[in-house]
């Protein structure tokens, strides 16, 4: 039997729901945002995962990255789509839209987003510090915030 999961990360906690190829639901847990958490209910080897959905969102790349390497099928969704097909549920919770996501990667109603690798994401964050350098001008304070907030810890987050 195959298993389908939807993941909704928000910041602090991250609701799990997974189904079955029926759309029935098998389990619903809520966990911390971080990978080791979400690879604790997600690495049972009782579930053959077919697609793991993951909403783009500020914590998703680091997410992402880490079930990826774990060798789970997880899929990163764009957030318009995800969220245009989900503002038909009544009661709009976490959970809800946990259970939604896992039935959108059962039936196929997703639009996939490309995740940047951790690697290009730092080369990227690069560019603006080189430029300046070229122009000899010294980084705007904004450009050390946008740079020190995209290359933190999920702690900085978190507000921990």
């Amino acid at each position: 039997m195959e298993y389908f999961a939807g993941l909704d990360v928000s910041v602090k906690d991250t609701s799990i729901c997974i189904v079955d190829d029926a759309g029935r639901i098998v389990r619903e847990v809520k966990v911390a945002s971080e990978p080791q958490a979400l690879l604790a209910v997600l690495k049972i080897p009782a579930y053959r995962f077919k697609r793991i959905g993951l909403e783009a969102g500020p914590l998703s790349q680091w997410l992402y990255s880490a079930l990826a390497e774990a060798e789970l099928p997880v899929v990163c969704v764009e957030t318009r789509h995800m969220q245009a097909v989900l503002k038909a549920q009544i009661n709009k919770t976490d959970r809800n839209d946990a259970r939604g996501m896992a039935q959108m990667m059962r039936v196929g109603l997703y639009r996939p987003v490309h995740v940047k690798t951790l690697r290009s994401q730092k080369l990227r964050m690069l560019l603006p510090i080189a430029n300046c350098f070229s122009r000899r001008r010294s980084p705007s304070r904004t450009t050390c915030a946008v740079l020190c907030v995209t290359s933190a810890s999920r702690s900085a987050w978190s507000g921990r």
